[in-house]
């Protein structure tokens, strides 16, 4: 059975963290979901400005694996 949702609130920060990025890739891996969204322009512009900064300076940020290990320490 699914948790409900009071329980999953009641979980740490970086396990309510981890849960959502669980619940997020099942969901792009959903064929269905994916095929049926669309971004809208302001989305896609968002993006396309991002790209362009991570281009310009693409030592700025972090990996998605040191951002994770910085949200799991606190």
């Amino acid at each position: 059975m699914a948790p409900q949702l009071n329980e999953i609130l009641k979980l740490s920060l970086p396990e309510r963290i981890l849960w959502a990025e669980a619940l997020w890739t099942s969901i792009a891996i959903d064929d269905k979901a994916a095929a049926s969204y669309q971004l809208s322009n302001e989305q896609i512009n968002i993006l396309e400005e991002e790209l362009i900064a991570y281009k310009a300076n693409p030592d700025a940020g972090f990996t998605w694996e040191q951002a994770k290990e910085k949200i799991r320490k606190g």
